[in-house]
């Protein structure tokens, strides 16, 4: 895999400023009703699917789930554009309305690729969740980065939060996907634009994981983000946030392309929206494959784990645990799939 640095440096030269997605005003007409809604396409399976709201979609015919064991492209039409996607229907039966966990590559990735490093999908197989794999564009930008650096890209309602939440309410619905139980995950650029999309609809995202990415935090531009991902957070923390969704985060030591303090900015955002006094539980341990890594975790005063924060010593840019049939990963740390897994299943929200 290619150096972030340069990708987004040359992704910054390269790239015109293009306007906003609008997917917020798609997920805003399906989710308040109308007297002639607009619809918004996605293509599954090469078969065009048309919803103007989740409560409507499970009734109009049949769900369009594809069948089991299959992982196939799908496109999400807007009207500024179009959000390619991978979607991973595990074995097993038809009828479950089952846990549903966006996937977020980073630079110069795909969704195929990020599939094979992570083994996300056998997973999938072994515990029973669709996969959804949105994948970013040559043409938003040439790096295949997302923009989580860009003011337009990092709120409620614009850019590629409205996009992904978009497109995940649309496979909630065509796919029967359990409205519960919906994560959101990535490594690198993914794992900031995870962070920021999980914190601009926390009323989808049930909880979120980061790998060797960012937490939240008053970066605008190119430069303060490529200064950030080499220094670690220089800026003013956020004044005023939100208590978080649950987090699980990853982070090697050895990282040189996003700087190993980063990962401390997610327990600052934590402790910066005030959730009173934490618990802290501190777990060493080695991998199968020989790495030594510290686990944390915090727990609020009613013993709910609310951060899981792990290090994994000598391991560098790359997904904990994957497998080397991808592009930038670690065999040898723990796997960080499964301990995503586990955090996120044991979570879920009434509906």
């Amino acid at each position: 895999m290619r150096n972030p640095f340069a990708v987004m440096l040359k992704a910054s030269r390269l790239t015109r400023r293009v306007r906003p997605l609008s997917a917020a005003m798609i997920l805003q007409k399906m989710l308040l009703p109308s007297a002639k809604p607009k619809r918004t396409r996605a293509r599954i399976g090469g078969k065009p699917v048309t919803s103007a709201s989740p409560r409507n979609a499970p009734t109009v015919g049949r769900p369009l789930r594809p069948a089991p064991g299959t992982f196939i492209d799908g496109r999400f039409e807007r009207p500024h554009g179009t959000l390619a996607y991978k979607l991973y229907t595990p074995r097993g039966s038809a009828r479950r309305r089952m846990p549903l966990v966006v996937m977020l590559h980073g630079c110069t990735q795909s969704g195929s690729d990020f599939a094979a490093g992570t083994g996300m999908n056998a997973l999938a197989d072994e515990l029973g969740f669709l996969v959804l794999y949105p994948e970013q564009s040559a043409s938003a930008n040439p790096g295949r980065c997302w923009n989580w650096h860009r003011p337009g890209d990092q709120k409620r309602g614009s850019g590629e939060p409205a996009a992904i939440a978009g497109l995940t309410v649309l496979l909630i619905a065509s796919c029967r996907a359990n409205p519960a139980r919906v994560y959101i995950a990535g490594i690198s650029a993914g794992g900031a634009a995870a962070a920021i999309i999980a914190a601009a609809y926390p009323e989808l995202y049930v909880a979120v994981g980061v790998h060797s990415g960012l937490a939240r935090g008053n970066i605008s531009t190119l430069a303060g983000a490529l200064s950030t991902m080499r220094t670690g957070p220089t800026g003013e923390p956020l004044s005023k946030t939100p208590r978080p969704q649950p987090t699980i985060v990853f982070h090697g030591d050895k990282d040189n392309v996003v700087h190993p303090s980063n990962a401390s900015g997610f327990l600052s955002q934590l402790q910066q929206s005030s959730p009173g006094p934490l618990a802290c539980r501190i777990q060493k341990g080695r991998s199968s494959g020989g790495r030594d890594f510290t686990r944390r975790t915090y727990r609020s005063s009613s013993g709910s784990i609310l951060l899981e924060d792990w290090t994994v010593h000598g391991s560098g840019h790359a997904w904990s645990g994957g497998k080397t049939a991808g592009s930038h990963t670690d065999p040898a740390g723990p796997d960080a799939s499964r301990e995503m897994m586990r955090f996120f299943l044991a979570r879920s929200r009434s509906v």
